[in-house]
């Protein structure tokens, strides 16, 4: 009998923010899992409960809430009592007697229903999708991100390393793994945390907090070291492996932080979002190069005391590819996995594979676990539209003539991934050999910033050709520097600042009709890569459906449009 497991990640409540999404597992495998952005259309979901993307799961297998066996949620509200003496503090802060007294409450209150009924909620709300609601489990946080990284790592044995803005009171903790389970080493306990600092500098940048973190990112290679702003920054914080950022993270939330960090610099937070004067680049380059001497110090520590040379990475701060780069290069680390899916959506896996050994869970080799659309269904959508379309015989060859020709194109096929990545089923593709295609893309494109870098797709056997000790790379979730006599190649995918990029690697197993593709384009042009960013507009979810892509292909400035076997060219009727 087949056993069905559901995990999902709320965003309501006691179980976080931001991020939701759901996983069905069907005997111990991953079968179909999606993020409930992509159903509301509002980027991260927050203050949301995944109904949408439960339905998804459901409806998958066609079925009803009660054939479930199981549902898993990767939070344990329960543990949310280590920290609670900070939530008081935090309520005691809070100016005024009338906004105290309500502060104070809502802290007790919430404490009260994390220990006694901690998934009422929750049930209540499955309750509205179907009864019975089977046997509902709570895990903790920051397990499940430390599963997610180690049971589909292929590893024996490893140190993992889960790094966000909070769990239920943890926000790093150092984990070392085996067959035979995950035990903790070491707990950086919340307000101590990594994710919040970066968090701080994203919002006195300008960005939001939770969703501007790549760009700080992207923007730290225009910095340089600048001796005055991380002398002020060493004075506030410690780095290293006994890091404290309290000084700057002691209450929840930026605000604080951010006031502490204008008296300290004798300015104001950024109100221009997007525009950077060099101090500010300079800022953006201290607080990633701290970031980074901070966790490699932490690996290296743990490797030399757990006698493992294996590092597996989680939590939103391992999205940061320059991090992961520096993790990957330490002569103290033999080989890294990092979770594709690695914020919070990436629970709803790990919680999953909680349960299980993981030397019973396969190597994760792709995120393709969302919807599909077959031909068929795009040609009665097109038509029903009265939008012409063609349907090549050699499909990827004419795709790789218009992108050698300097076309844009949007590109949706096959299952959708999961994750914040596109990786060839949900893209926008274009020319990676010139700058003017990369300007072009973030100008009339994706209507964002452009200065903002984009990452190529490769076949994977050309990554030891570009990428300086390259190799299988294939979430686009990790840095390399581009082999030098290589970046004219590749101008509109590297990072203008310092000739790195952050590559997916294709294998034809892995996505053969985007493999097929890039190959073709490699025939006509010498260069086994394309320019690959993910197909949706500023500020907006991947694409999900035919109807968003077309939406989104006449709201943007892209010459083709590619839904599986049909294509649809502007200026057509």
């Amino acid at each position: 009998m087949t056993d069905y497991l559901l995990a999902f990640k709320p965003a309501i409540g006691l179980y976080g923010q931001h991020d939701p999404s759901a996983v069905l597992f069907e005997d111990g495998t991953p079968v179909f899992g999606v993020e409930e952005e992509r159903y509301t259309r509002e980027k991260h979901a927050t203050e949301t409960f995944p109904e949408n993307a439960i339905r998804a799961c459901l409806e998958y297998r066609d079925l009803h809430l009660s054939d479930v066996d199981r549902i898993l949620l990767p939070y344990d509200p329960s543990l949310r009592s280590e920290i609670t003496g900070h939530y008081l503090t935090d309520a005691i802060r809070v100016p005024g007697i009338v906004r105290k007294a309500s502060a104070l409450e809502h802290t007790l209150v919430t404490q009260v229903r994390s220990r006694f009924v901690p998934t009422r909620q929750i049930e209540s709300r499955l309750e509205e999708i179907g009864t019975p609601v089977p046997p509902v489990e709570t895990l903790a946080h920051h397990r499940c991100h430390a599963a997610s990284a180690f049971h589909p790592s292929g590893f024996d044995e490893a140190v993992v390393l889960t790094i966000d803005a909070k769990g239920e009171y943890d926000s790093t903790v150092v984990w070392y793994a085996t067959p035979n389970g995950l035990r903790r080493i070491r707990t950086y306990d919340h307000p101590n945390s990594l994710g919040l600092l970066f968090a701080i500098v994203t919002e006195f940048l300008g960005y939001r907090m939770f969703n501007g973190e790549g760009k700080v990112m992207g923007l730290a290679p225009y910095g340089e070291d600048n001796p005055q702003i991380e002398r002020v920054l060493r004075d506030l914080i410690e780095t290293g492996v006994d890091y404290d950022v309290t000084e700057l993270t002691k209450r929840w939330g930026t605000g604080y932080g951010i006031e502490r960090l204008e008296d300290a610099f004798g300015r104001s937070r950024n109100e221009t979002r997007g525009e950077f004067d060099q101090w500010e680049k300079d800022l953006a380059h201290t607080v990633q190069k701290l970031l980074e001497e901070t966790v490699v110090d932490i690996v290296e520590d743990a490797v030399r005391q757990l006698g493992t040379a294996n590092v597996a990475l989680a939590g939103g701060v391992a999205l940061n590819c320059k991090l992961n780069k520096y993790v990957r290069e330490s002569p103290a680390v033999d080989d890294v996995f990092i979770q594709p899916v690695a914020h919070d959506a990436g629970l709803a896996l790990g919680a999953g594979w909680a349960e299980q050994r993981s030397d019973a869970v396969d190597r994760q080799t792709t995120v393709y676990l969302g919807p599909s659309y077959d031909t068929e269904e795009i040609r009665e959508t097109l038509e029903t539209n009265k939008i012409a379309y063609t349907e090549p015989n050699d499909l990827e060859r004419y795709v790789a003539e218009r992108l050698a020709d300097g076309q844009l194109v949007g590109w949706f096929q096959g299952r959708m991934e999961i994750g914040p990545r596109a990786l060839g089923s949900r893209s926008i593709l274009a020319d990676p050999r010139t700058a003017a295609s990369r300007d072009r893309v973030n100008r009339f494109v994706k209507h964002r910033e452009e200065w903002r870098p984009f990452a190529p797709s490769m076949l994977e056997e050309a990554a030891p050709e570009y990428l300086v000790d390259g190799g299988p790379a294939p979430f686009m979730i990790d840095a390399y520097d581009t082999n030098p006599d290589r970046v004219d190649d590749l101008e509109a995918v590297i990072h203008p600042a310092d000739d790195s990029t952050r590559p997916q690697t294709v294998r034809e197993e892995q996505h053969p009709r985007y493999y097929r593709l890039i190959s073709e384009f490699a025939d006509i042009t010498g260069v086994p890569v394309v320019l690959n960013t993910s197909f949706n507009d500023h500020a907006e979810p991947i694409v999900r459906t035919p109807t968003h892509a077309i939406k989104d292909f006449y709201g943007m400035g892209l010459d083709v449009l590619v839904l599986e076997d049909l294509v649809v060219e502007k200026g057509s009727s």
